[in-house]
């Protein structure tokens, strides 16, 4: 079995953080958030992974994971000029998947319970397609599944009025008989080659569409405040009642501060004097923070706060400095890479 991770589009709902890279390299627990679904494809015996990468900055991408060996795998990249839909996305990955079952994975997508058991299923199982499913609040962002008699129905991409608010979460369990059904389809009214479409034409032709509900937390990243609050669900699940702190190597942390965890601090870090932070709050490497109170934000590499500030629900970017003289109560940010702000 195969793996594809998505890594395209252009994240305008995360902007400005999205001017200087690809949405899934932002960080959730100090891990580039696309690193989680490719260790979910290598945790569950998936080795051979293609990544398909658009034109925001793709080679980053490339920079991170390169031939994949440092993650136990065998990476290989294609380039989707344009954002021309999941469909689209696939297809260019045909040569790829040869005759091998396969699993589409998006790469902004954090999924808890991992993939193991749903690989294991579809491996043995007869389907031509399986998908992962999670009920929300807001269906209208997703593409939605009807159901009836434990069988999908129909899956309309983002309906104005859902009948349903069971949707598919990015994951796609699939096999080569996709890329004949991909041929015929059209361009929906963004322009794009919808899986969905894909998936209603499979049900329409009476190939085997089954599906299966994910279980414990699943998170689409796509707004800051997604982030944020996958990253507390992230430092939920990889500290402990008795160890919710991480703390990198060569870090300092002065005994005039306070750590209230969960937290994750990376390497080389320099926290102090006079400085809290926590909970629910990642600090990348090579970081330098003096007399702020910081809580349930990211802080990303080699950024420096030397301000008596409270930051909240916050996202800084990489190599971002804020510096004031004023005692300021408390602040929200959103900040790009390499932003300065003298308060």
């Amino acid at each position: 079995m195969k793996g594809i991770i998505l890594h395209g589009g252009h994240g305008t709902r995360l902007r400005p953080l999205t001017h200087t890279g690809p949405k899934q390299l932002l960080p959730i627990a100090n891990k580039p958030m696309s690193q989680y679904a490719l260790e979910d494809l290598r945790d569950a015996g998936i080795k051979d992974i293609i990544v398909v990468i658009g034109d925001v900055y793709p080679e980053k991408v490339k920079e991170v994971y390169e031939d994949g060996k440092k993650f136990d795998v065998n990476i290989s990249y294609v380039y989707q000029e344009k954002p021309l839909g999941i469909s689209h996305a696939i297809q260019l990955c045909k040569k790829f998947i040869g005759n091998e079952k396969f699993v589409v994975y998006l790469g902004d997508n954090v999924l808890r319970s991992g993939l193991k058991k749903y690989v294991k299923k579809f491996s043995s199982g007869k389907s031509d397609s399986m998908i992962l499913l999670s009920e929300v609040d807001d269906p209208s962002r997703f593409g939605v599944v009807e159901i009836e008699n434990k069988k999908i129905m129909k899956i309309v991409e983002k309906p104005k009025k859902p009948k349903s608010k069971m949707i598919a979460i990015g994951v796609y369990f699939l096999t080569p008989k996709i890329f004949e059904i991909i041929e015929k389809l059209k361009p929906s009214w963004r322009g794009e080659l919808e899986i969905s479409d894909a998936i209603q034409l499979m049900l329409k032709e009476k190939l085997k569409v089954d599906y299966d509900i994910v279980t414990g937390w699943w998170k689409d990243t796509g707004t800051p405040e997604d982030i944020i609050h996958a990253n507390r669900l992230t430092l939920d699940t990889i500290t402990s009642k008795k160890n919710n702190i991480i703390l990198g190597k060569n870090s300092s942390i002065s005994r005039d501060s306070l750590l209230i965890g969960p937290i994750i601090i990376g390497e080389n870090c320099n926290i102090g004097p006079s400085v809290q932070i926590g909970p629910y709050v990642s600090v990348g490497n090579n970081c330098t923070l003096k007399k702020c109170h910081i809580e349930n934000s990211i802080i990303m590499n080699n950024s420096k706060i030397d301000a008596k500030i409270w930051i909240k629900d916050s996202i800084i970017a990489h190599s971002s400095e804020i510096i004031n003289n004023p005692e300021i109560e408390k602040i929200q940010l959103l900040l790009g890479e390499r932003t300065q702000i003298k308060l």
